[in-house]
């Protein structure tokens, strides 16, 4: 019987309500800069994807916080110039302050509904429960908001570890705090290739929490797989 399940942060847990873009651009008009949520959406995930990976290696844990802090400040900043509006803006840092701090709370998210009887089920099971993902140390307060850090005796973000999912560092660093073996362990994400395939990469049981319902060549399966392990909701996983 498995006895550990690891579960990815934003995306599985819970998610932004309605989207960044939607977030972004309602804290934006505070400051007297109005630019369509569509467009600043589209502008941020283009900002996120050509960003480096939010990972500080070798950095010592006092200095984490502002490195995540200037991560995002930049990652932002980039989104806005893309939508053509950040000129708009007459003290941006002073925006950033405050919009960094609202993702710190509950308020731009929501916990899907499938989540919180999963969880009850697998701890009534005795099945000790983890967080591992490629969040900043804001999930620590944004779990506690939620009313879901109750469930998880270990929390694992790329930053602390300085490495990101899928490498195979920040699963073995859960992993070392479960005094466990990778195969004795399931990793449940919303990302293929960060948490179906780097969990597989890392030796864990894996799940593909698909629940967007997309489609993955057959060529990009991990050589060793015959059949892809996923489910659109966690409310039939049973362990």
């Amino acid at each position: 019987m498995t006895k550990i399940i690891f579960l990815d942060a934003a995306g599985t847990l819970f998610d932004v309500r309605g989207s960044v873009g939607e977030v972004y651009a309602q804290l934006a008009k505070n400051f007297g800069v109005t630019v369509k949520s569509e467009d600043l959406n589209a502008a941020f995930y283009q900002s996120f994807a050509s960003a480096s990976p939010m990972t500080f290696p070798g950095i010592e844990a006092a200095k984490i916080p502002q490195l995540e802090f200037d991560w995002w400040l930049a990652v932002s900043a980039k989104a806005f110039q893309i939508a053509g509006v950040f000129h708009q803006f007459s003290d941006y840092p002073k925006f950033f302050a405050e919009l960094y701090a609202h993702f710190a709370t509950a308020e731009p998210w929501f916990v899907y509904p499938d989540v919180l009887p999963a969880l009850n089920k697998w701890q009534q099971q005795g099945i000790e429960l983890a967080v591992v993902s490629n969040f900043d140390s804001r999930l620590y307060p944004v779990l506690k908001a939620l009313n879901l850090a109750e469930y998880f005796t270990s929390v694992t973000i790329s930053t602390e570890v300085g490495a990101a999912k899928p490498q195979p560092e920040i699963f073995t660093a859960a992993l070392q705090k479960h005094n466990c073996t990778a195969e004795n362990v399931w990793h449940i994400g919303d990302s293929f290739k960060a948490d179906y395939c780097g969990a597989k990469a890392a030796g864990l049981q894996a799940i593909w929490l698909n629940r967007q319902q997309e489609k993955v060549a057959e060529s990009k399966l991990p050589l060793t797989e015959t059949q892809l392990d996923q489910c659109s909701s966690l409310d039939y996983l049973t362990f």
